[in-house]
This record gives C-alpha cells, sequence and structure tokens, in this order.
C-alpha cells in the first residue's frame, strides 16, 4: 500500500470536483481488439445511468484513425472522461488525442498488452473499472513525445521494436506475450548497434542491442524493465542493453524478471530530452506501435500531460513508485 507521501499526483485532479458529480463521457473502442461490444456498451451504459452520469459518446477506431481523431471529437464535444478499450496501441491513439487536454483517460484493458493499466494499477474487468472511474480518482502524468508522436509507455531502438515488428499477430492473440519471446529468438545473432545516446547534452558511445527509453517500468507479467521509472516526475528513464554472449543474456533476463535496478549489460541514465543515433537504420516503436525505421530516435518528455482514471491511493498498491531497496 502507497504511504501518504505517494498520494499528492494521484489526489490532486481529483479535488477539482466532487465524486458524485455526474461528468459527461464517451467511450473509444477498437471493434478488432474488444470481443463483446455489444455487452460492454450495455454495462456501461447501465453503470453510468446508475450513478446519474449522461450516456456516453460512442466512438469506434478505424484502419485510417485508430483513436487519435475519435478523442480529439470527445473533448471537442464536452466530455471529461474518455474510456478507451482496445490494445497499448489504440490506449497510445487516444493519449495522443487527450494530452494537454482536462478530459481524463479511463483504461479498459483489451487486446495484448494494456501495459499503461498494469503500471498504474487499473483493473482487467471492464466492471471494476468503471466502478474505479465513478470513485473519482485521479492522477496527472507525463508522457514522451518522439518524431511528433506521443507515447505513455516506452519508446524503443534496436532488438525491441524489431521484437514487436516480428511477433506474428494470430501468435500475439493466442498466447500474448510468448509471441515476443519467439520473435527475439529470431534476433539474437544480430549486429550490435553502434549508437550514441545523449542525454540532456551528455553523449554516451557504446555498442548495444537496443535502448528504450521508458516513462513507466512493467511489461507483460511483471516482468520490471525500468524498476524506478516513474510516471510523474517529469523525466524519463533511459536503458541501454548490450549483452554480448549467452552469459549476459542469462544475467541480464535474470535481473528483469527480479526487478533489480543495477543488473549486467543494462545502463540506465535519466533525463528530459534523449537523442539515440546509430551508425544504420534500426527499427523503432512507441508503446508497442512500430514507426518508420531509421537512424535516430529523438525523444523529449512533456511533464504533466495527461489525466488517468485510478484507484485513490488507499484502494490499490502503487506501482509506478520505483524500487528505492534497489537503488
Amino acid at each position: 500500500m502507497p504511504t501518504d507521501e505517494t498520494t499528492s499526483s494521484a489526489t490532486t485532479s481529483a479535488q477539482r470536483r466532487p465524486d458524485d458529480v455526474p461528468r459527461r463521457s464517451a467511450v473509444i473502442v477498437n471493434p478488432n481488439r474488444v470481443e463483446g461490444l455489444d455487452a460492454l456498451r450495455e454495462l456501461i451504459v447501465a453503470r453510468l445511468t446508475d450513478a446519474g452520469w449522461p450516456e456516453p459518446a460512442w466512438l469506434e477506431t478505424t484502419a485510417e484513425d485508430p483513436g487519435t481523431g475519435q478523442a480529439r471529437q470527445a473533448v471537442e464535444d464536452g466530455a471529461e472522461v474518455v474510456f478507451v478499450s482496445g490494445g497499448d496501441g489504440t490506449v497510445r491513439a487516444v493519449v495522443e488525442g487527450l494530452a494537454g487536454t482536462d478530459a481524463a483517460l479511463a483504461i479498459l484493458p483489451g487486446g495484448t498488452g494494456n501495459l499503461l493499466a498494469a503500471n498504474l494499477g487499473v483493473p482487467s474487468d471492464a466492471e471494476e473499472g468503471i466502478r474505479l472511474v465513478l470513485r473519482g480518482g485521479r492522477r496527472t502524468i507525463d508522457v514522451g513525445v518522439a518524431d511528433g508522436q506521443t507515447f505513455a509507455i516506452m519508446a524503443g531502438m534496436g532488438l525491441d521494436a524489431a521484437m514487436m515488428q516480428d511477433a506474428p499477430t494470430a501468435l500475439k492473440a493466442r498466447a500474448g506475450s510468448i509471441a515476443y519471446v519467439f520473435s527475439a529468438l529470431k534476433h539474437l545473432a544480430d549486429d550490435e548497434m553502434h549508437v550514441e545516446v545523449t542525454v540532456d547534452g551528455r553523449t554516451r558511445r557504446r555498442r548495444a542491442r537496443t535502448v528504450v527509453i521508458g516513462n513507466v517500468g512493467r511489461l507483460q507479467a511483471g516482468t520490471n524493465l525500468l524498476p524506478d521509472a516513474e510516471p510523474d516526475n517529469g523525466q524519463l528513464e533511459v536503458a541501454i542493453f548490450a549483452p554480448r554472449n549467452l552469459k549476459h543474456w542469462v544475467q541480464l533476463l535474470w535481473g528483469v524478471v527480479r526487478g533489480k535496478s543495477r543488473v549486467p549489460s543494462r545502463e540506465v541514465v535519466r533525463g528530459c530530452e534523449v537523442s539515440v543515433v546509430s551508425d544504420r537504420p534500426q527499427p523503432r516503436q512507441l508503446d508497442g506501435d512500430v514507426i518508420d525505421p531509421d537512424e535516430r530516435l529523438d525523444v523529449s518528455v512533456r511533464p504533466d500531460a495527461l489525466h488517468v482514471c485510478v484507484y485513490h491511493p488507499e484502494e490499490s498498491e502503487d506501482l509506478t513508485r520505483g524500487a528505492p531497496g534497489n537503488r
């Protein structure tokens, strides 16, 4: 359970209005990732109506617009809470549309990863997720910006992006995160990158397999890639991974699984402005969405940009306050 000193950012925006005041809302869903849309819609409308809220607008994503336009439309129409149900890509698109507005993001997890929800302690059950929203807990978090695109979880260049690019869609649907393990095995023998990683003006030249820039640190199955990452400290965690043999891979994976801050073959720094430049074009990703390969990835933090519906601090374990015991 979080201590009193961890409650401020989760409660500040909740204090704007009493919890029992109805709010206008909208629901954005990815129909290709969420099963039982009719049942979900009935549940949301019923629970919001019972609470005295107006019926929400219902907006579905499309191939042309995965959620950003719908989120902006919802805000323009006066929505104070925007529910999103889909995978990490759908959530990222909606975050893009909500960042910098007064509307709060309410995550009803769907799809494969649901990493932002997992990092913020948002439940996977839709009914419990709606109850959480109605109770009025809010947390204001940072987002990252890379190549003009917004992300809330992680940006990456190298092996991690290659894994996501090559993970079979059908296998992800059936096996979830195991699909990424199969994809990773295909790339273990790839050549290292020669990179220059510049964080807040200081440049490090390294040989690496991947560079990850994180706003939060947890991956699938509870794996804590960046245990000190905090989404509301105005900074990003930059991890340079450089395993060179089987022993290094084993040490790295074991340390990550255990959530240790200091792990062999992983170097972590923290900052606000990050530039990664490779000796050749590399695959790149934002919150699991693969973007065009390039020789560089430029990232900055946008502090206090997004309001998210979360449990009140006394109700749930805080998963994103770093790991003081491992420092």
